[in-house]
């Protein structure tokens, strides 16, 4: 039993350049933004990224950090298709391995459970197999000889996620609606990072909401960070909902003077420019 919190530079620390980083949330959901915006004040480059993409995935190819990218989709929700996103992707600034969604969770079932590859149908008699042509078929060794593809593991070194309430052991928790894959990313991974809301006593977990709200057990996390308002700009349902006035900022904004202004110093600092930011819109 084991106090594992840390602060966000902390747990970015013990990441590498060439790693493959998987960051949990949905689209503009419940990303470990914190989390995110560390990773982008260290020297950490050269990624391979796993995510159902939102503004995560924006920022770190804007960054220049990433090598290749592992996705069903990258949107911002209200705004269908992430901006900076869609610059990177366009002047060729990384790789793409991108499959349906059902794939992608199977990928991360896969590796959860150690295996090299799950059979799935989702992908087969789409572009899905044309466009990888890395991927693979398997055809069933029972009676009905059915072609399936072989889904490959997203095995992650290691995993970056955002939960409404932990414990310092490591136990993670969501109160909104949807768990958005955060467990399984943290079990595919050999090492999880887990930002929340805030840090309770392990009694506290049980109390606020039903036991099946306990999304993340410690044994698969190595560190947690407190980090309130860690998932801004985006959801984290029912703390509070998506900023989308900020959002829009952001998605009009160039990435050099997006960057220049929100992003040059540490989480303090950044709150404190959205503060400033949001004042001077009343």
């Amino acid at each position: 039993m084991t106090d594992k919190t840390m602060t966000a530079d902390e747990a970015v620390a013990r990441l590498a350049s060439g790693m493959t980083l998987g960051i949990g949330g949905w689209g503009s959901r419940r990303k470990p933004m914190s989390l995110v915006r560390a990773v982008l004040r260290s020297g950490i480059d050269d990624l391979t990224l796993v995510s159902y993409g939102g503004p995560d995935v924006g920022m770190l190819v804007a960054a220049g950090r990433v090598r290749k990218l592992v996705t069903a989709f990258v949107t911002l929700d209200s705004v269908p298709l992430e901006p900076h996103y869609r610059a990177a992707r366009e002047r060729g600034a990384f790789e793409l391995m991108e499959v349906d969604e059902g794939m992608f969770m199977w990928g991360l079932h896969a590796a959860a459970n150690r295996l090299p590859f799950l059979p799935v149908r989702a992908g087969i008699g789409s572009d899905v197999l044309r466009v990888n042509p890395g991927l693979r078929t398997v055809t069933s060794p029972y009676d009905d000889g059915e072609t399936f593809v072989a889904m490959p593991a997203l095995r992650l070194d290691a995993a970056l996620v955002h939960v409404n309430r932990a414990d310092r052991l490591g136990n993670g928790q969501y109160l909104g609606p949807d768990p958005y894959f955060d467990d399984l990313f943290c079990e595919a991974a050999d090492a999880a990072y887990v930002s929340c809301e805030r840090i309770v006593d392990t009694a506290e977990l049980t109390k606020e909401a039903a036991p099946q709200s306990l999304l993340v057990k410690r044994l698969n996390v190595t560190g947690v960070v407190e980090a309130p308002g860690g998932a801004h700009f985006t959801s984290c349902a029912p703390d509070y909902g998506r900023d989308e006035a900020f959002q829009r900022l952001y998605a009009t904004t160039s990435w050099a003077e997006f960057s220049g202004r929100f992003l040059t110093g540490d989480g303090q600092a950044y709150r404190s420019a959205v503060r400033n930011w949001q004042e001077g819109q009343g």
